[in-house]
């Protein structure tokens, strides 16, 4: 599966930590049918590599992704209504399907952020931005809507946030995606390859069932109201994982003060 070539993206994998980089920085790392499809199948295909503990999705260029490309935009409001809705639909499973990543996701924001690009940092599960980037819902300048990136946005940003940009296309620095906490650090460029590098380091540390099983459950859980069944789903979680091998050894190790098993 790793063997596969990519003609909008490069894959790098090593010591458990899998990167993606968009490449296409002429167009600003904007997408098209072909980088939407290889994010699809690149993602799907490390969600069930057993050797892939962490992913960063990054880019090359100035810009880490502009959205859509609009010359491809342009090509398909020659489309058909079902050939439009197909085209629509393939960008919503590209998004879900990193959204739904049983691995830990982490996006390296190192320039602007525009649109559909905002989709893509909003599906990761911790962005980390260089603190000269900008972000820009710009949809509306367009005569279009932020439709199918919406649901990710707006849980990133919070429903207020999404209503002041989503009808503004204003642009916003690093500094205010951190404060509405669409990113969760803002850092110099120049120590954003290590700010990335230090989460990894955290997420490849710990048990990868229990990083799976946590990233499922804060999806779950979000916005569930509290009721008998959620917290009776709560306790058969942790009573699952306690049985669980890893489960099982990360307190045995713990008590007996070494490294567990899936760090040696």
């Amino acid at each position: 599966v790793m063997m596969m070539t990519y003609s909008t993206l490069t894959l790098h994998h090593a010591a458990g930590v899998a990167t993606v980089t968009l490449n296409r920085p002429e167009v600003r790392n904007a997408f098209n049918e072909t980088s939407i499809a290889e994010l699809t199948n690149v993602f799907a295909a490390l969600g069930t590599d057993e050797t892939v503990r962490a992913i960063v999705l990054a880019a090359e260029g100035v810009a880490f992704c502009a959205g859509a490309d609009l010359n491809w935009m342009k090509q398909m409001a020659a489309y058909s209504d079902t050939e439009n809705l197909a085209d629509a639909g393939r960008l919503a499973i590209m998004l879900r399907t990193i959204y739904l990543c049983p691995k830990p996701v982490v996006a390296s924001v190192q320039g602007d952020c525009y649109a559909g690009g905002m989709g893509l940092v909003a599906v990761c599960d911790i962005a980390v931005a260089a603190d000269h980037a900008q972000f820009c819902l710009s949809e509306v300048k367009l005569g279009l809507i932020p439709a199918t990136i919406s649901p990710y946005v707006i849980k990133a940003m919070g429903d207020n946030a999404a209503r002041r940009y989503f009808l503004t296309a204003e642009r916003f620095d690093a500094a205010d995606a951190l404060r509405i906490g669409f990113v969760a650090q803002s850092v110099p460029a120049t120590t954003l390859d290590a700010s990335v590098a230090g989460i990894v380091k955290a997420l490849v540390s710990a048990s990868p069932d229990a990083v799976r099983e946590a990233k499922r459950l804060v999806r779950d859980i979000a916005g569930a109201p509290i009721t008998d069944a959620l917290i009776a789903d709560t306790a058969e979680r942790i009573a699952a994982v306690r049985a669980s091998t890893q489960g099982r050894e990360g307190v045995q190790s713990f008590l007996e003060k070494r490294k567990p098993a899936w760090l040696t």
